[in-house]
């Protein structure tokens, strides 16, 4: 259900841009909405594959540009993945991750104030923020 969700409010964002989602962005995006926490790119194709047997790398990466380009997704640079952003209205909010690192877990959480802080701090140094990702590791409520 909560897929479905996702992927009409995904399809409305992209006929607001005048965005292509195409049959393969799709069916990356409901791999993405359906998976709990992050999942690297080559795990993504084997899914993949597994509804369109001639899915290629390239096919996974365009896909993940696009959706990341839309706000849709988010990649997590330490561990080298990707996970949805349940949240994608505002595209270019910033990202704050926490990532457990014994079962793999990701929240996304949003504080105004490390934002703020962050921002407050590049203005002193003379540094514009263009894009904010701030990933935090550590273990998560469950696997304490």
């Amino acid at each position: 259900m909560l897929t479905e969700k996702l992927l009409e409010q995904a399809k409305h964002v992209c006929q607001t841009r005048g965005a292509r989602f195409t049959t393969a962005r799709e069916q990356v995006f409901k791999i993405l909405a359906q998976h709990d926490g992050a999942i690297g790119a080559y795990d993504l194709l084997d899914q993949l594959k597994k509804v369109d047997a001639s899915a290629k790398p390239a096919t996974i990466y365009r896909a993940l540009d696009f959706l990341g380009k839309q706000g849709f997704v988010h990649k997590i640079e330490s561990i080298n993945s990707f996970v949805m952003c349940h949240h994608f209205s505002e595209c270019s909010h910033p990202v704050q991750l926490l990532i457990c690192d014994n079962c793999g877990y990701v929240e996304e959480i949003q504080s105004n104030d490390l934002d703020s802080s962050l921002r407050t701090m590049a203005d002193t140094h003379g540094f514009s923020i263009s894009h904010q990702i701030v990933e935090a590791h550590g273990t998560c409520k469950k696997c304490q």
